[in-house]
């Protein structure tokens, strides 16, 4: 015995979900946006932990390995981390937070990358300690930036299934 159902509002539905879906991508790029920017703070004050000593040349007295100098700290305090243009495929959206387009700073007297200066600290080199401060950044900040990009989000399809008159179930 056959049986027969009729739905009524079906296309009200697919209507809203077809308006959801085209703004999407608006949805992502806020919620990466409110992601980015609290990683580009968490960076900044794992800046503010490095550790520095006034500036020496490495091979002095036996002393194969330096701090960063205070002054290569205020460049990269001065520098802040920034946050690179979104790059949008459909829905999806990615970013990059880092000191890349940092520009140029002088250091005793000589014009360096400030993105130089970073790795220098960051990753360590023959003749200075490393002081993963980035990383270190990235790794006790990811959760609560995972956090702020879902719940930027979520208040967005959220506005919009008011808006749309939808239902949250």
């Amino acid at each position: 015995m056959p049986y027969k159902i009729n739905v009524d509002g079906l296309q009200e539905v697919s209507e809203m979900l077809t308006r959801l879906e085209s703004r999407a991508g608006t949805a992502a790029s806020k919620g990466l946006y409110d992601g980015a920017g609290l990683m580009a703070e968490t960076i900044k004050r794992g800046a503010e932990t490095i550790v520095t000593e006034p500036f020496h040349y490495a091979a002095v007295d036996g002393v194969t390995t330096r701090y960063p100098s205070p002054e290569e700290k205020e460049i990269i305090l001065n520098a802040s981390a920034g946050i690179a243009k979104f790059d949008k495929n459909g829905a999806e959206v990615n970013t990059s937070v880092g000191y890349r387009n940092a520009g140029y700073a002088m250091l005793k007297g000589k014009r360096k990358p400030i993105p130089l200066i970073v790795n220098s600290v960051n990753s360590g080199t023959s003749f200075m300690k490393k002081q993963p401060f980035v990383r270190k950044a990235a790794r006790s900040g990811a959760e609560k930036c995972m956090k702020a990009i879902k719940d930027a989000i979520e208040a967005e399809f959220e506005a919009m299934t008011k808006e749309t008159g939808g239902t949250k179930t």
